[in-house]
């Protein structure tokens, strides 16, 4: 399993941007896939996004799709995900998820998929 560290959390107003990092030595070449989560307490942790490593693809939850942007660069071994349009049920602990090595599925709706986890970092919007 990879260590994962997220960055880049912080209080927001609603409208703004801000751009999370998720690092570890060997992510991007190592996993097949690199995804977000969110949770808010009290409620189910939220897939987010998903990028494939080796082609690129990418996927998103409803709720994000056209505000949010994951990306990776190979060189860093990090993943970004870029969060613009900001609302108030934005704000979460956001955490960046891996699969264990040989591990292929890499499905939002399902946080068993990874095994490896951030510790989180924690994004507030203001309205």
């Amino acid at each position: 399993q990879v260590q994962l560290v997220e960055s880049g959390g912080g209080s927001v107003q609603a409208g703004g941007s801000l751009r999370l990092s998720c690092a570890a030595s060997g992510l991007t070449s190592s996993s097949a896939c690199v995804a977000w989560f969110r949770q808010v307490p009290g409620a189910e942790r939220e897939g987010v996004a998903v990028i494939y490593t080796r082609g690129g693809g990418t996927y998103y939850a409803d709720s994000v799709k056209g505000r949010f942007t994951i990306s990776q660069d190979k060189a860093k071994d990090t993943v970004y995900l870029q969060m613009s349009s900001l609302k108030a049920e934005d704000t979460a602990m956001y955490y960046c998820a891996a699969p264990a090595y040989g591990g292929m599925a890499c499905r939002l709706r399902v946080p068993g998929d990874f095994a490896s986890w951030g510790q989180g970092t924690q994004l507030t919007v203001s309205s």
